[in-house]
């Protein structure tokens, strides 16, 4: 049986995340990257394989290839080989084993270090010492992050970001030597799946999508119907802070979401971020 048509795998694979249909041309370039990117899903098993050094550090300047906002290059990448160093992090994150299984390991930093040396260096005055200089280096780390998932799943790896790493973000900058205005925006686990992911379904376009003029008058509506779709194709094992909240027949994603939003998370990590040396005025 011949493969499908590039085009039509896109179209299908953005049906089945967005529960709608897409038009996508077969003279379109590209259709095999957009396959890949439509086809995303995080991996959190691994296979027995290690990830080699020369292939991790490849990714990692791939991922550093991404763009960074006015060339100012204010992400930096940890690799954590140090089995000691990890097993230090893994019991920070208890229910996340596979930070400690997969194959490799890696921290993806927002620095603010360097523009601030540079300014010492030259001797030219840092009068943007302020909220934007960290929301740059942060969303510069995001980037990276994302970049570093596309080139790694283009060549057959799967990746888990690790956001909790942020729940313990003085613990880990510690334990990774972490100076001054440099902090972890997330971890990431590398390695060779153990086998395919399903596609985690999205938010419908007409919740996230806006042309001209910011609009979220149906959003509710639409989010109710995504919450239908997704307990069909993707349901959730448990529900969350049953205790707190009862149980529900209906639970969904605006459940699940509300429910771990009601519980407070991170409140000092802008006490952290301060003591780091930003500062966020």
């Amino acid at each position: 049986m011949p493969d499908e048509p590039l085009h039509d795998t896109v179209a299908g694979l953005l049906q089945r995340r967005f529960n709608e249909p897409f038009r996508i041309d077969a003279a379109w370039r590209g259709l095999d990257e957009l396959a890949r990117i439509a086809g995303h899903s995080s991996h959190r098993k691994f296979r027995d394989e290690p990830v080699a050094p020369d292939l991790l550090r490849a990714l990692c300047a791939c991922a550093l290839s991404a763009p960074s906002k006015s060339d100012l290059q204010q992400a930096d990448l940890m690799i954590v080989s140090d089995g000691t160093l990890r097993d230090a992090i893994t019991p920070l994150l208890p229910d996340m084993p596979w930070t400690r299984e997969a194959p490799a390991f890696v921290v993806v930093l927002a620095n603010g270090r360097r523009l601030t040396q540079l300014a010492a260096r030259k001797g030219t005055p840092f009068p943007n010492d302020h909220l934007d200089q960290f929301f740059n280096a942060a969303v510069d780390a995001g980037i990276v992050l994302a970049t570093f998932i596309r080139a790694a799943e283009a060549i057959g790896l799967g990746c888990c970001p690790i956001s909790v790493i942020r729940d313990h973000a003085a613990t880990v900058s510690t334990l990774l030597g972490l100076p001054e205005r440099v902090i972890p925006v997330a971890g990431l686990c590398v390695g060779w799946p153990h086998f395919p992911n399903r596609i985690t379904p999205r938010l419908p376009l007409s919740v996230t999508v806006h042309e001209n003029r910011f609009d979220d008058s149906r959003s509710a509506e639409a989010i109710d119907t995504y919450d239908r779709y997704r307990e069909t194709v993707l349901p959730y094992a448990k529900q969350r802070a049953v205790a707190d909240f009862g149980e529900r027949a209906d639970y969904g994603w605006s459940d699940d979401k509300a429910r771990q939003y009601a519980i407070p998370q991170r409140a000092d990590f802008g006490t952290f971020v301060r003591e780091k040396g930003f500062k966020l005025d």
